[in-house]
C-alpha cells in the first residue's frame, strides 16, 4: 500500500443516516480528506475505500472553531 489515496464518493443517502458517534449530530463530508467530520468535537472519522469507519479509536482530533488560536 502506497498511502495513497484514492477520491470515492459517499452514498448520499447513507451519509445522510450517519451521525457522530459521540454527539448523535450529523457528519459533513470532506471530499477531499476522505473524512466525515464533526467541526463542533473537533473530530473527523476516515472514509477508507469507500467505508466510512466510525470508531472514535480511528478518528483524527484537530482543535474545535471555538478552541483555535486567533
Amino acid at each position: 500500500m502506497t498511502g495513497d489515496r484514492t477520491m470515492t464518493e459517499v452514498d448520499p443517502t447513507l451519509l445522510s443516516l450517519l451521525v457522530c458517534p459521540m454527539s448523535k449530530l450529523p457528519l459533513r463530508y470532506d471530499r477531499e480528506a476522505q473524512e466525515l467530520v464533526n467541526d463542533g468535537l473537533g473530530i473527523a472519522y476516515p472514509i477508507r475505500d469507500g467505508v466510512p469507519i466510525m470508531l472514535v479509536d480511528e478518528a483524527r482530533r484537530f482543535p474545535p472553531p471555538d478552541r483555535r488560536p486567533r
